[in-house]
């Protein structure tokens, strides 16, 4: 896990889908007065250079963001999107990638909160660098978010987004993620958890959307997003979901009004679909 980058991969069709998600989520809290806290369990580096020797390897935003950046027409959540990526790019060239991290801080406001966790040395050391200078409302541990959540769950505010992508370069990963979330469903049964995960031939992918159907959660919307078919060879990753436990009851309108359109920007071949199913009792 900890040979992980997510520069490689950053501003790719998975960002695009997880980070307009999360500013949604984030959107929703803040229209509310009482404070809210944001953790994130495998934040990365933060931000990231699009024209540096990771990202440009095998230059996945270009299929990503890069897709977006001059399309007309988009739906307002897929622009609010664009627009929040903009921030980081003022003189209108596609040179820089915010993080999930940047995005979230963008959100809060003063009585509001930021909780990052990364694992990877480097990557840890460039998000301190992100956020140097900044006060107490944004706070880094170099370590495992999966056990940081055992301590920080409950929040303070009792209202809070708890962000949960980690690499799932292992096995161990996928009963991770099941695991955290049984944990902090029973430390923080309110909280709005948002789970992303790849879409893989492998088994344990395959696996994990009913795996989190049956935690018990009484609230939950799960979107996918595949830019392709499956790969013969089975290898690759064809697309991505969000497992939101607790959505805002206005994400799954928005998500109806977007995906159709993300779908169309950033197929990359035949068998590129979107899903949206969700659950109320």
């Amino acid at each position: 896990m900890l040979s992980y980058r997510h520069a490689f991969h950053a501003g790719n069709h998975a960002d695009v889908l997880k980070h307009l998600i999360l500013l949604q989520i984030a959107e929703y809290m803040g229209e509310k007065p009482a404070p809210f806290w944001i953790i994130d369990t495998h934040a990365g580096a933060g931000r990231y250079a699009l024209e540096s020797a990771h990202a440009s390897k095998l230059a996945e935003y270009k299929d990503g963001i890069g897709r977006l950046w001059e399309a007309k027409g988009l739906p307002p959540a897929a622009k609010d999107y664009v627009e929040m990526v903009r921030q980081l790019n003022p003189d209108g060239k596609l040179k820089h990638y915010p993080g999930s991290p940047w995005l979230a801080r963008q959100m809060l406001r003063d009585s509001d909160r930021l909780r990052l966790y990364e694992m990877h040395t480097t990557d840890a050391r460039l998000l301190l660098e992100c956020f140097k200078g900044t006060g107490r409302e944004v706070a880094i541990t170099d370590g495992d978010g999966f056990i940081g959540l055992k301590a920080i769950l409950p929040p303070p505010p009792r209202r809070a987004l708890v962000l949960i992508d980690p690499s799932y370069e292992t096995k161990s990963d996928y009963t991770a993620v099941v695991k955290a979330l049984q944990e902090s469903l029973k430390r923080f049964p309110t909280g709005t958890y948002a789970l992303w995960y790849p879409m893989l031939s492998k088994l344990e992918s395959r696996q994990l959307p009913d795996k989190l159907k049956r935690l018990g959660a009484s609230n939950w919307l799960h979107a996918t997003l595949e830019v392709k078919a499956p790969a013969r060879d089975g290898f690759g990753m064809n697309g991505s979901g969000m497992f939101i436990i607790n959505p805002p009851w206005t994400l799954e309108k928005k998500l109806h009004e977007t995906l159709p359109k993300l779908t169309e920007l950033l197929a990359q071949g035949d068998g590129a679909k979107y899903t949206l199913e969700s659950e109320t009792t």
